[in-house]
Order: C-alpha cells, then structure tokens, then sequence
C-alpha cells in the first residue's frame, strides 16, 4: 500500500470529515492527517483498528511465550498432561 496517496491536511478533514469517514470505512486504508507539513496522526477504520489491536496482542503473547522458552520456563507436555489427568480424577 502506497501511504503517499493517503496524506492529507488537516484543513481538508475538516473540510470533508463525513466523506473521509465513507471512504476510509469503504476502502478500509489508513488516513495519514498533516498539520503544518508534518504527520500528525492517522486515521482509520474501527474494524481494521480492531484487527490490529488484535494483532499486536498475538504477538506479544508469542513474545511472551518466547521468553519464557529462553528463561527455561517450559516443562515436557507429558508432565502436564499427567498433572491434569491426576487433577481431574481426583475431583
């Protein structure tokens, strides 16, 4: 995706806010806001924000689960899977 088609002042989202707001919900790609020449903010969709939030969350829990990899924080799935069952047929 080419951002640089994306660029816009802020004058012209005040100018035409309702339309911006059609189209990026239309065309779901970001919005990039200037103010005085210089990037200021983005502006996209619900859905697409929603999916990245999501994202983002994935990925740090596949960080998270990285670390504790490399911290030795791990245990054979045979053991857990023995501790579960021990679980279960004790309740």
């Amino acid at each position: 995706m080419r951002y640089s088609s994306q660029v816009k002042p802020i004058s012209y989202l005040k100018a035409n806010a309702a339309e911006v707001l059609s189209r990026i919900a239309e065309q779901r790609e970001p919005l990039i806001i200037t103010q005085n020449g210089e990037a200021k903010a983005v502006l996209q969709d619900v859905a697409s924000f929603e999916e990245t939030q999501e994202a983002l969350a994935l990925l740090k829990i596949l960080a998270l689960g990285q670390q504790e990899v490399a911290d030795g924080k791990v245990k054979p799935v045979a053991d857990v899977v023995s501790r579960l069952r021990a679980k279960r047929d004790s309740a």
